[in-house]
């Protein structure tokens, strides 16, 4: 599978982990700890299935920043968190970098 893909999906499985944290409630509930657990687990595994292939620098810069953009957003969107311009914004200019170590770097 293309290290791009796995690359994706390694940041997105960060984004759930990152939001199972807030469910788990400190590892106190069972079902969301063990989801939070194995997100981390198979985050952790295709990003190093990625940076097989990616330089390392670049691999984790986007694996944090998709995990970085992704739990802001739901921040908002599920736990009413602050949504200001300045915010917002900030947000953008991480996944500008994302964008632009993806193009920066050879396929």
């Amino acid at each position: 599978m293309n290290a791009w893909v796995l690359l994706t999906l390694a940041g997105l499985l960060e984004i759930v982990w990152a939001i199972g944290l807030k469910y788990a409630d400190g590892f106190t509930r069972p079902l969301p700890s063990a989801v939070t657990i194995a997100a981390m687990a198979g985050s952790m595994y295709l990003l190093a299935l990625a940076a097989r292939a990616l330089p390392i620098g670049t691999a984790y810069a986007v694996w944090t920043g998709i995990g970085a953009v992704g739990a802001a957003i739901l921040g908002v969107v599920l736990f009413a968190e602050n949504a200001s311009v300045m915010r917002l914004a900030c947000i953008a200019l991480i996944v500008a970098g994302i964008v632009g170590l993806k193009l920066s770097t050879p396929d």
